[in-house]
């Protein structure tokens, strides 16, 4: 490093530097950072101080052009180290995490918000759309998922994001087949009941159905989804053994080890956490109770997944338009199902998530998937 000659400049530029008040010193490093006070990290330790006075004697010495901080060598020094301290003040600021909505990458809490309003949007024409875009596949579907589930009488339903009331309307169904089913077998096995004993039974079962101890919560995040649930219930009697909660998937609203039966379909691709959703689930069931996920896959034949996703992105938002009039929401909707993981992976999730025994079940080439596991 050269020596600096004590010049009558250099003389000159020590004087006024010392006379410098705190508040000159402050404007000078708010002009080298392009940076307020009030952004500077750690503003009140002493080093800080000390390293500001001396970024200031370098910028009057420069500007006097002396020694190593004269010319461009001061200016690279001034450059690097605004650009050190700027990246000290944004580290100090926690940057939030990205999620994809969709295609796009965005905020987590954007992501929350755009995924409610898309639901919000499409409340009103959820079930034409859902006919429309599946060509009533959708209904088969959710008669499989229960099936698979054989529910018997007192079981406790949690259908998370379940808005709409389809599964939990056609688990009430199945229980009351079930129960209706035992019911007949216990006739049959009297051989020759009387005619008041056959009255007798009809009585009792009539009485029986509007009590089966079986409940279904229906949990949805998003208020237009649940009303409209609520007034289909109200439309098909469906009158005991339901309640309607507003709750977030990711911090449901129920204690631990409450439920039979959890099911979510066509809604955790939605969230944004779907590890903290499947925590959840696990902490809500029971010992011995299921997890049961119903949700779009991947195709598993290469050539009716092109056709697939062709009529996913020509199709699908083109109806949304003319029927809904949204392109935008059916839009996500496909994109979120591309970006939503592969049947192994999403078991492994749930893997991770410590449910046992979980496997999964292809249906319609891949379109969807059902994967069901148990607490045990």
């Amino acid at each position: 490093m050269p020596r600096m000659r004590l010049t009558p400049t250099v003389l000159l530029g020590i004087v006024v530097f010392s006379s410098l008040s705190a508040n000159h010193v402050t404007s000078i490093i708010s002009q080298l950072t392009h940076e307020p006070p009030s952004a500077w990290p750690g503003s009140g330790s002493q080093v800080d101080r000390r390293f500001r006075s001396k970024m200031a004697a370098y910028r009057l010495l420069g500007s006097f052009r002396v020694g190593p901080w004269g010319g461009n060598g001061f200016f690279t020094c001034r450059r690097n180290f605004a650009a050190s301290l700027s990246v000290r003040a944004r580290s100090g600021k926690a940057e939030e995490k990205q999620a994809h909505f969709g295609f796009e990458n965005v905020s987590e809490s954007e992501k929350a918000e755009k995924v409610y309003k898309v639901f919000e949007n499409v409340a009103k024409n959820y079930d034409i759309m859902n006919d429309a875009m599946s060509l009533g596949i959708h209904r088969l579907w959710k008669d499989a998922l229960i099936r698979m589930m054989n529910p018997l009488p007192g079981a406790k339903l949690l259908d998370v994001a379940g808005g709409t009331g389809d599964i939990a309307f056609r688990f009430m169904d199945y229980v009351r087949m079930q129960h209706e089913r035992q019911s007949r077998q216990a006739v049959k096995s009297n051989q020759s009941p009387s005619w008041q004993q056959i009255s007798e039974f009809y009585q009792q079962q009539n009485k029986s159905n509007s009590d089966l101890g079986s409940k279904a919560v229906i949990c949805d995040i998003n208020k237009e989804m649940l009303k409209l649930g609520r007034q289909k219930a109200e439309q098909l009697n469906y009158t005991e053994g339901l309640s309607w909660v507003v709750g977030n998937a990711e911090e449901l609203p129920f204690d631990d080890d409450k439920f039979d039966v959890y099911t979510i379909a066509f809604g955790i691709r939605n969230v944004t956490h779907i590890d903290h959703v499947l925590q959840e689930a696990y902490r809500v069931l029971k010992p011995g109770g299921r997890f049961l996920c119903l949700e779009f896959s991947k195709v598993q034949n290469p050539i009716i997944s092109r056709l697939y996703n062709l009529y996913s992105f020509q199709v699908i938002p083109v109806l949304g338009e003319v029927i809904a009039a949204d392109w935008k929401s059916y839009q996500y909707l496909v994109e979120s199902i591309q970006r939503f993981p592969d049947q192994e992976e999403f078991k492994g999730m749930i893997e991770d998530a410590g449910f046992y025994r979980v496997e999964y079940s292809n249906m319609t080439s891949g379109i969807v998937a059902v994967h069901s596991g148990f607490k045990l």
